[in-house]
């Protein structure tokens, strides 16, 4: 596995591999798919992007990770999202992610990383437990687009 800061051309492969979780449903909170440009101003280049992270298996793309910036957050907070190929999770992607992650947040001199996890997705909420996040925040009523209430749980990692 290859990781490697995300580059412009990424953003196809990327949104690939995001919409298809999206289509799979039940672990992320995005409920629409995201055209490429959208990724691209979203996780790479876009002015609340603070730093994404791509693993490579052979060449192909099978995760990413972005933090960014979230005005409901402290300033001094970063905001990240994690995208792992479904069937892939669970291997050690995620975490080796993880560890560029938190150099970039260290060094931008970020103080916390925060997490918002969808409550019902239990592969989610384990992934940022194994990583040292801890809850912080719970919204119970949260729902989805079609109504369904989901809650959601807010997990913050200390720099």
């Amino acid at each position: 596995m290859i990781l490697r800061p995300a580059r412009p051309e990424d953003a196809p492969a990327m949104a690939a591999l995001l919409n298809q979780i999206i289509r799979i449903g039940g672990t992320t909170a995005h409920q629409r798919e995201k055209p490429a440009a959208q990724v691209r101003g979203d996780y790479i280049d876009g002015p609340g992007t603070l730093c994404c992270h791509v693993a490579e298996d052979q060449g192909d793309l099978i995760g990413f990770q972005a933090l960014g910036r979230n005005a409901a957050l402290p300033e001094d907070w970063g905001d990240i999202g994690t995208f792992v190929r479904p069937g892939l999770q669970a291997r050690g992607t995620g975490a080796a992610l993880f560890q560029a992650t938190l150099a970039a947040a260290r060094a931008a001199g970020l103080r916390a990383i925060n997490a918002t996890i969808r409550a019902d997705n239990v592969p989610g909420l384990a992934y940022y437990a194994r990583l040292g996040f801890v809850d912080y925040a719970h919204d119970p009523d949260w729902a989805l687009g079609d109504g369904t209430v989901t809650g959601r749980i807010s997990r913050r990692f200390d720099l």
